[in-house]
């Protein structure tokens, strides 16, 4: 039965293509001949030349082939096994043992007829075998068969690093991504926004709200250029973060020269005013440490209130954690209407503060929006 036209015409053009790539193949490799004999190393490199190979460098033993074969890039290498000073056995059991050159191609060759001996080349990783003396014909068959598999694994290896790369890449910018959304929201809303979540609003029943605002900074800031401006404002800021951080409340956001946290959410925490109002004196502290490295006398005022608020995520640019109600406007005017280097507190604080902090009656204070209040301001905490 004969093929068709088209098919027949087709055959001829593949076999063409296949030999012109074994060819290209031979030409490019690069091969180590090693054997203890010059004469024969001589010999194969000449029946290596006749099949096309460019790239043939020689060693004359054992320890100078594995030496090269570290130093230099090779393709594949043709390797003796009856050598005195190291066999091709012991060159093959050393290979087995270097993470470098476990899986590099090796043809041994050897003009000996123990059977035993081919299969324990091939058990320690020896690609192919030889016997001597060896036709051009088997010779050309073994080396592109070697080649050709060490350029797939290549390429395979290669395919396996640049997903290794990419898949690096992909956990770095996904942890840039992490510590960014850290940098604006409290961890468990990065995560729920990362899980789908396209509008967050929880309402917290009982959280307190603290309002900071540098007294002076303004007037200090005059003539002060912007970089000084920004990096006097980040040491102070920064340094709030900090406290923040380590006493467990979540900083909401700066506004100018005004800085505003809040104890209690995300996370609910029966302390969150004893907790805000520690915050607030080791806020007081870090001031007076600015001013004594600056040679400044900055001020800040604080208020605090507590109560029930709402806390989410609005908005599709430039988003931000965010809280609101009324106990939040009564922080703020805590905060406006107190005395600078105290920490000015509502009723509502002032009830969760008593038993741990002393507290100074204020008297009435007209608090815009709501009237008169009675507040107070914290003296520290109790004496034991």
């Amino acid at each position: 039965m004969s093929l068709p036209d088209a098919e027949a015409d087709n055959l001829p053009l593949t076999a063409a293509s296949q030999a012109e790539k074994a060819a290209d193949m031979l030409r490019a490799a690069r091969l180590l001949v090693v054997d203890d004999s010059k004469m024969m190393r001589m010999g194969i490199s000449r029946s290596l030349r006749q099949l096309g190979v460019e790239h043939i460098e020689e060693a004359s033993n054992g320890r100078q082939a594995l030496q090269r074969l570290q130093e230099e890039p090779f393709d594949l290498m043709l390797l003796d096994v009856e050598m005195p000073e190291m066999t091709g056995l012991e060159v093959l059991a050393e290979m087995q043992h270097n993470a470098v050159l476990r899986g590099f191609p090796v043809i041994v060759i050897s003009g000996g007829q123990e059977i035993d001996d081919v299969v324990r080349c091939i058990e320690m990783g020896a690609e192919d075998y030889l016997p001597k003396p060896f036709s051009q014909v088997l010779l050309k068959a073994r080396l592109t068969s070697s080649i050709e598999k060490k350029r797939l694994r290549d390429l395979e290896t290669m395919r396996r690093q640049q997903l290794q790369a990419q898949h690096e890449q992909l956990e770095q910018e996904q942890g840039k991504t992490e510590r960014l959304l850290l940098n604006i929201l409290p961890r468990s809303v990065s995560h729920r926004l990362k899980g789908g979540e396209k509008r967050i609003a929880d309402a917290h029943p009982d959280v307190s709200v603290l309002f900071a605002d540098l007294v002076g900074f303004t007037q200090m800031s005059n003539g002060m250029s912007a970089e000084k401006l920004v990096n006097l404002l980040d040491q102070i800021f920064s340094s709030f973060d900090a406290i923040a951080g380590d006493a467990g409340v979540e900083k909401i956001k700066t506004i100018g020269d005004c800085y505003m946290l809040v104890g209690g959410l995300p996370e609910p925490r029966v302390d969150h005013a004893n907790a805000v109002v520690d915050v607030a004196f080791a806020m007081l502290k870090a001031i007076d440490a600015f001013n004594q490295e600056h040679g400044t006398s900055l001020q800040i005022r604080i208020g605090v209130n507590s109560g029930p608020v709402v806390a989410g995520v609005i908005g599709m640019h430039k988003f931000t954690y965010d809280l609101w109600g009324n106990t939040v406007n009564v922080a703020s005017r805590m905060e406006s209407t107190g005395t600078p280097g105290r920490v000015h507190v509502s009723p509502t604080t002032a009830q969760q503060l008593d038993k741990h902090f002393a507290l100074q009656a204020r008297g009435a204070v007209t608090v815009k929006g709501i009237g008169e209040v009675e507040t107070f301001f914290v003296q520290g905490p109790r004496a034991p």
